[in-house]
């Protein structure tokens, strides 16, 4: 899986670029480093990548700036490295568009493993030709796309595998547990807000194209397709 994938690394820190460098090519892919939010647009306008690491405290344009104007044209995962350790932080930056985040100081592990994760094409493998269809949302498991009404819908890796892990079990209320223990593969931390915030920016996104009613919040259990 992991073959000729490119992972774009944004960071001004040249140690931790370097460690980052080479945690990927132990993995079998292809780093390339940017060392400011500038030239990372620049790669990526000049350059396909299949994933980005970005540290959020970087000169020019910052971190949160960069994911701003890449998710107006792209929806390519993105995985925040931050020093920044608060809640609000990681709220902030997951509501922009980034898929998810980790810490510094960060274990090579636990770097390898969202990686992983993002570069999955989505959860389970699905056959290239198992659309799944639920009232007006349809989903492309292999153009990783998904249409409401006929429209498209622009969604993240993170959204997409989450509408995916729903529609394959439609009416079944999922925990947040669950949908981040079958998605992010990790333990769940209980204060934890990556699934909320995800979900919180499906909806708006879906009140973009209709009033209409898809992701219920079950009171004291989740989520629920409906």
């Amino acid at each position: 899986m992991n073959e000729e994938k490119r992972i774009l690394i944004i960071e001004d820190d040249q140690e931790i670029s370097k460690l980052l460098q080479v945690i990927l090519t132990k993995m079998g892919m292809a780093p390339v480093s940017a060392y400011s939010g500038t030239e990372g647009l620049l790669q990526l306008k000049s350059n396909p990548f299949d994933l980005i690491l970005l540290d959020l405290m970087l000169p020019g344009i910052s971190g949160e700036e960069f994911i701003t104007q890449v998710r107006e044209e792209s929806a390519i995962p993105i995985i925040v490295i931050s020093a920044k350790v608060g809640i609000e932080d990681k709220v902030q930056v997951l509501k922009m568009g980034a898929d998810d985040y980790i810490t510094k100081p960060f274990h090579q592990k636990e770097v390898e493993a969202r990686v992983e994760v993002q570069l999955r094409k989505s959860i389970g493998q699905p056959s290239q030709k198992d659309e799944k269809v639920w009232r007006g949302l349809t989903i492309f498991p292999e153009k990783l796309s998904v249409t409401l009404e006929n429209k498209s819908l622009q969604v993240t890796n993170a959204e997409f595998d989450i509408l995916f892990l729903f529609m394959s079990h439609p009416e079944h209320a999922f925990s947040k547990r669950e949908i981040y223990e079958k998605i992010w593969k990790g333990t769940y931390v209980g204060d934890d807000n990556t699934i909320s915030v995800h979900i919180s920016n499906l909806r708006r996104k879906m009140a973009e194209v209709t009033p209409e009613e898809y992701i219920r919040t079950i009171w004291g259990v989740g989520f629920m397709l409906v």
